[in-house]
């Protein structure tokens, strides 16, 4: 089996007595999408901190391809690349240099730079505004810039931190291309959010954090399936007895069969329904979301 990209072994870290983290375990395999789910204050951004070399742990350890992460050493750092959820950005530069400036700190050589500069300014549709500062774009725009920052030394892991914070519905999109894109071509991701419909689009696997804690970890199917699908009805008559129908309750002013799989659990009721002569008025199949997983594990909605 390959070994994980990222390895996090019972990581903690505290703010004096505050945790932050609490032991905190996973790993990240090579060319996957891996979301990092949580309302804002449950730890994800501490914890990219940690997993960018930023910041050292209070407790445990984190290995990148099997080599530990130290924020003291640069070595395993420059296998990866950080788009942070505040810009990291010069805005009197234009787009072409803020690129070059950062090639120049990763010490790319003069033509390699110039190479990355062109191919990521065509990757984040900024090729026709190379020469204009960043202080003229728009917001989805600068965000585009500050993922192609992260991308300029060709790191092998992307780390995102929030990315679509404040963005038009367009550079959503278009950044999420590139993420798709760049996935496609081997790099892995790990994306932080607290919006669930990005998670659910764009991720492999997805850990879910709360208060610090990771309370799940897997993969969108094995989280959904935590939950039973449902069958959500209502009929003309009631019957002297629900006897016979498996998974029956109220549910409001309809009533609701819950089951694995609602194909199967569908046509037995519409059976059992027409053997009594009850006429269905209306049906609907409700399968579970990522929101009412997390509703399930935490107790709460997903908090802004």
């Amino acid at each position: 089996m390959t070994p994980p990209q990222f390895n996090v072994q019972n990581v903690g870290y505290r703010y004096g007595a505050a945790v932050a983290l609490a032991e905190i375990s996973f790993q990240v395999r090579k060319g996957e999408i891996f979301g990092l789910l949580g309302p804002n204050g449950a730890g994800k951004t501490t914890l990219l901190s940690i997993l960018s070399g930023l910041r050292a742990p209070t407790t445990g350890r984190v290995f990148v391809d099997g080599g530990e992460l130290d924020p003291r050493r640069g070595e395993l750092k420059r296998k990866l690349g950080l788009v942070p959820q505040e810009l990291a950005l010069y805005s009197e530069l234009t787009a072409a240099e803020n690129l070059r400036f950062f090639g120049d700190l990763y010490r790319l050589p003069a033509e390699l730079r110039e190479t990355r500069v062109r191919m990521i300014l065509d990757m984040i549709g900024l090729t026709e505004r190379a020469d204009h500062r960043a202080r003229t774009f728009s917001g989805g725009m600068q965000r585009r810039l500050n993922l192609g920052i992260a991308l300029v030394h060709e790191p092998s892991v992307l780390l995102l931190d929030e990315p679509t914070a404040g963005v038009d519905p367009q550079s959503r999109n278009h950044l999420f291309e590139g993420i798709r894109r760049l996935n496609a071509e081997g790099m892995t991701i790990l994306y932080t959010s607290h919006y669930m419909e990005e998670v659910q689009a764009l991720c492999d696997r997805i850990a879910i954090l709360d208060h610090g804690r990771l309370i799940a970890c897997d993969t969108l199917p094995n989280l959904l399936a935590r939950l039973p699908s449902a069958i959500r009805f209502r009929v003309a008559t009631l019957p002297a007895s629900w006897d016979g129908l498996v998974g029956f309750a109220a549910d409001g002013d309809m009533f609701c069969l819950k089951c694995d799989d609602p194909a199967p659990a569908l046509i037995r009721l519409i059976s059992w329904c027409g053997e009594r002569g009850i006429q269905l008025t209306s049906i609907e199949t409700v399968t579970p979301t990522l929101e009412n997983v997390f509703l399930h594990l935490t107790g709460n909605t997903l908090r802004d």
